[in-house]
Formats: C-alpha cells, sequence, structure tokens
C-alpha cells in the first residue's frame, strides 16, 4: 500500500514536508498540493513529480487518490482544513498551532470525538528528536527520582520586524509547553510571563520574554525565549532531579579545532537542527495510517492543551499576572501524560 498524501501549504514548512515525502519517508506519495500562491505551488509540483497542483483545496481533501492529509497553511486557515479532513474521515498531520484560538481546538476535538477514533495528529516534532527522546528515556526510568525543575531556551538568529510579542510565546515558546507536558507526563497549572530588557536588535518586538510555568505537581519550569539573539538556532533543556540532571545541548555533527579555539557550528534555523526529527514524525504517521500501528505524534488535545496554556500567556504578558491554566474534562479517546512513576506530591496553588 502507497499512502497517498495531499499537503495544503506548500510554504517553507509546507515545501520541506513534500521534499520528505517524496524522497524519505516510505510508503508515502504526495498526490497534490494547494496553496494560494500558485507559483509557490507550481514550485513544490515541478520538485514531486507525484503530485499536481489543486486551485481548490477542498477538493484536494476529498479527493479520491488522497488518503492523508498535511496542513502546512497560515495558522488561522488550520481548524477548516483539519475540519474538511474529518468530514472526509482522513487523518491529518496539522502543524502547530491545531488552531489559534482555544473554541477553534475544541471544535476540532468534539469533530474527532464524534468520528469516534483518532485521525488528528499535530506537529510537534520535539517529540520525535534523538535528544529529546533519549532525555525522556531517562526522566521515565526513574533513576534521577523526582523531578524538581526544567530550564529551557529557544533561540532564533532572526525574527520578521514588527513581530507582536505574543508570538514569542504561541509561536516559539509552544514547543518548550509542549516538551514539558510530554517530558513531565503532567498538566501544567500556571504561567507567568517576565518582560527583561529589550534588545534593540527587536524594538517593537518584547524581545526576550522570560515564562515560568507550574505543572500540576509543583514542577518549575522557566522558558528563555530569545527570537533575535542574531548569532543563530539553538534549543536547550536541563532537568534537575533529586539525585542528578539530565541536559540536551545543540548536536554538532563537526567540532573544529584551530587556533587555540574549538568551534562548532550554529545552525541558521530549525531545519537542520530537527531534520531527523521531521522525518521521524512522518514515517511514524504513515506507517501509523498504512498498517495500522500507534501513531506516536501529539493528538489533539495535546494541540488544545498548547493552545490553552499558550492563551494562558499572552494574557500573563498582557496583564504582568500569573494566570491559571484551565482544561475541559479530558475525553477518554485522549490518553494522559505519562511520565515516570512518582508518588504524590503537594501542588501548587493554581
Amino acid at each position: 500500500m502507497t499512502v497517498g498524501v495531499a499537503i495544503i501549504g506548500t510554504g517553507v514548512m509546507g515545501a520541506e514536508h513534500a521534499r520528505l515525502l517524496d524522497r524519505e519517508v516510505s510508503a508515502a506519495q504526495v498526490r497534490g498540493v494547494f496553496d494560494l500562491d500558485a507559483e509557490r505551488a507550481a514550485a513544490t509540483v515541478a520538485r514531486v513529480p507525484s503530485a499536481r497542483a489543486f486551485d481548490d483545496p477542498f477538493e484536494l481533501i476529498a479527493d479520491s487518490a488522497v488518503d492523508a492529509v498535511v496542513v502546512a497553511s497560515a495558522d488561522p486557515t488550520h481548524e477548516r482544513f483539519v475540519l474538511a479532513a474529518l468530514a472526509g474521515r482522513k487523518p491529518v498531520l496539522c502543524e502547530k498551532p491545531l488552531a489559534p484560538d482555544v473554541a477553534g481546538c475544541e471544535r476540532i476535538i468534539a469533530a474527532e470525538l464524534a468520528v469516534g477514533r483518532r485521525l488528528v495528529s499535530v506537529g510537534f516534532m520535539r517529540r520525535f528528536d534523538p535528544g529529546y527522546l533519549r532525555l525522556k528515556q531517562a526522566v521515565d526510568a526513574g533513576g534521577l527520582g523526582l523531578p524538581l525543575m526544567l530550564h529551557c531556551t529557544h533561540r532564533n538568529q532572526q525574527a520578521p520586524a514588527g513581530l507582536p510579542s505574543e508570538s514569542l510565546i504561541s509561536g516559539s515558546a509552544v514547543h518548550e509547553l509542549d516538551i514539558a507536558r510530554w517530558l513531565l507526563g503532567e498538566e501544567l497549572s500556571r504561567i507567568t510571563v517576565h518582560r527583561p530588557r529589550s534588545s534593540r536588535a527587536s524594538l517593537p518586538t518584547e524581545d526576550p520574554l522570560f515564562l515560568v510555568v507550574e505543572s500540576s505537581s509543583g514542577v518549575i519550569i522557566d522558558i528563555e525565549v530569545f527570537v533575535n539573539s542574531g548569532y543563530g538556532y539553538e534549543v536547550r533543556c536541563e532537568l534537575v532531579a533529586e539525585r542528578g540532571t539530565v541536559s540536551l545541548d545543540a548536536p554538532a555533527p563537526v567540532v573544529e579545532r584551530r587556533a587555540g579555539a574549538v568551534l562548532r557550528a550554529v545552525p541558521a534555523d530549525w531545519r537542520p537542527r530537527f531534520a531527523a526529527a521531521y522525518r521521524s514524525e512522518l514515517q511514524n504517521w504513515v506507517d501509523s495510517i498504512e498498517y495500522g500501528a500507534p501513531c506516536d505524534a501529539a493528538t489533539s488535545w495535546d494541540g488544545y492543551a498548547a493552545t490553552v496554556t499558550a492563551q494562558a500567556g499572552i494574557l500573563a504578558l498582557r496583564t504582568g499576572l500569573a494566570q491559571p491554566v484551565s482544561h475541559l474534562d479530558r475525553p477518554e479517546l485522549y490518553p494522559a501524560p505519562t511520565g515516570g512513576a512518582r508518588p504524590a506530591q503537594s501542588t501548587a496553588p493554581g
């Protein structure tokens, strides 16, 4: 069986998905693409011989040659394309956010519950990164004892001029919010956002921001997000536990030693850093469709939880006050976050 895939949106992310599905993911074939920019869609089709460009995204989603859908279009369009895939009972991998607002995520969850089985995956690809997977294994093994603190750093080389300050939370730190839930195996309960002095290269965007998040068991997570660092793309993470720590650092395939210095390259953006994660995510998703194997990608509930927390963070940014993170009751279709066994612990207020 070959899984026929439609790609909605052929910008940087959609075009990269098309390339990976065409060249590096087995048992998949890109059958069609859609983009509001016809020239951009045509450029993707020129590189992927199996695909053709469609003028109507809903016609593409409904096409009989399409078994599954990738949504990589502009954030405000995600909900309607995911709902169209669900109406056709087709698996859909949606880049984050699942929807830009909580109500949109809730409508997607309701539609998936009406189908009665998991069809929606959300593109939080760090769950497939080899480094994060090893960190997760170390946490779940239990040898470190109870997690106490999680330190996260997320830096980009340069952001578009005039980027809304809220986008640092909803577009960048949201990855850390998801990975914290996944690593700790629990929900997040409260968020505060601090404004350090802004970099002159970032103005008028408030950049960097510093988030402090509390988990339901009392773990404290701090997240530095700096989207105009100037030097490159870097993601770091350290978990501090009762009996030790475990850290994730930026991998470097080559280290150069010369002129009294040790040098390693820093990537310009996320694509080289998470190349293996994107390949693994897409292969796992395709395998789940072809063989009925478990899909390890984030669920629509995970997408909902990330949006709920990000929206609470945006409110915290605007008000300067800590904000609670409130969720719906979890439907049975979506398993709770899983982590290493931990004894009961007093919860933080919230």
